[in-house]
């Protein structure tokens, strides 16, 4: 079982933003040096969810030139916001600087805020994703010689000529990560031969405290689907070994009691910033072409907790992930950074770390394919 540090931290103000960016170098950097072994950024806009992730893309180049074991992933990347030439050139690019070590979660998005930024109607973004991930499939086949690619989904237009360039250091492109949530995102990670992300909820309910059954009912389908698409064993492989189930927030300590106080604690800050937000999520609704069908709990709820956290002592936790290593999840997506970034959140961050390296990765070392 593989194990990644995701880069899910708030700031609270404009005067913190620079502050968190040094503070997240330095962690990917201590995250390497534990022995994790992927830097999962988010893709996100206006919400104050974290200042890299208005551009992750950017960030990721600068921490490959820092980092060089990891691999570096997006979770996930909201494809509706991106123009379908610039998304596979950046990523070609990307996928160049990291020689391959590129894992590129693709959705459709979740926020309206992000959507009216971009011009983009939040009920049409389910669409434009599929759309958007079609036509990128087109300019990562096409050679110099071959006819132009024109595409017009009604939202973005254009047409190439040539080709894309740089060229793919992967071959064809960087492998693709859908959230393997629908049958059609399952399946075409299935058939590409790509990881997924699996989700341990299914919307419209988003949470509750049987995170398992959920995880299991959707790993089953997209396995399924994949030993049947005919690759490879070793590419069968290569996808479940970075097959991710994601925490938005792990929290170790040396005793459960100590880890149930201390997670109370960062949720307690981390709902206080997402409430700071709720105004502004309420204005992106106003319209209803904007409207979102599903709200998730109170992050101090168990529900929430039930579904999103990963906490207590390095033994609890071992035996948390047990079910999970067995069930054939390939990687632990560990949100260590959850909340507003102060210098108490850091020191359970490195807390967290530190007992995550010494006891609960090498308990799991060799266990995934």
């Amino acid at each position: 079982m593989r194990f990644s540090t995701f880069l899910n931290s708030r700031t609270m103000g404009e005067d913190q933003d620079r502050d968190l960016l040094l503070d997240l170098i330095d962690h990917v950097e201590r995250a390497e040096a534990a022995g994790l072994d992927a830097v999962f950024l988010p893709d996100h806009h206006f919400t104050g969810y974290m200042p890299i992730a208005s551009d992750p893309m950017m960030f990721a180049a600068y921490l490959a030139a820092r980092v060089k074991r990891m691999h570096f992933g997006f979770s996930v990347t909201t494809v509706p916001l991106h123009h379908p030439v610039r998304f596979v050139e950046r990523i070609n690019i990307l996928d160049q600087l990291t020689e391959g070590r590129l894992l590129v979660g693709v959705g459709s998005g979740t926020t309206p805020e992000e959507m009216i930024g971009f011009g983009v109607n939040y009920r049409e973004a389910s669409r434009l994703a599929e759309e958007n991930l079609a036509i990128a499939e087109q300019l990562w086949a096409k050679k110099p010689e071959d006819p132009s690619v024109r595409f017009d989904n009604g939202h973005y237009k254009g047409e190439v000529l040539q080709r894309i360039a740089p060229v793919a250091y992967t071959p064809g492109h960087a492998r693709l990560m859908p959230v393997a949530m629908k049958e059609s995102s399952a399946r075409r990670a299935a058939e590409f031969g790509w990881p997924a992300f699996i989700p341990a909820f299914t919307p419209p309910q988003i949470g509750g405290t049987e995170p398992f059954k959920h995880v299991q009912k959707f790993f089953t389908i997209y396995r399924d689907l994949l030993m049947a698409a005919g690759h490879s064993a070793e590419r069968v492989a290569d996808a479940l070994s970075w097959t991710t189930h994601t925490y938005q927030c792990v929290h170790i300590a040396e005793t459960d009691t100590q880890a149930r106080t201390e997670l109370e604690d960062i949720l307690t800050d981390y709902q206080a910033a997402v409430d700071r937000e709720t105004a502004f999520n309420a204005r992106a609704e106003e319209s209803a072409a904007n409207k979102k069908t599903d709200h998730t709990p109170n992050a101090l709820t168990e529900d929430w907790i039930g579904t999103w956290c990963l906490y207590g002592s390095p033994e609890t936790v071992i035996e948390h992930l047990k079910p999970y290593a067995e069930l054939g999840i390939g990687n632990v997506l560990c949100g260590m950074l959850t909340g507003p970034l102060t210098a108490k959140r850091k020191a359970y961050a490195n807390q967290t770390l530190d007992l995550l390296s010494r006891h609960v990765i090498p308990a799991f070392k060799g266990k995934a394919a």
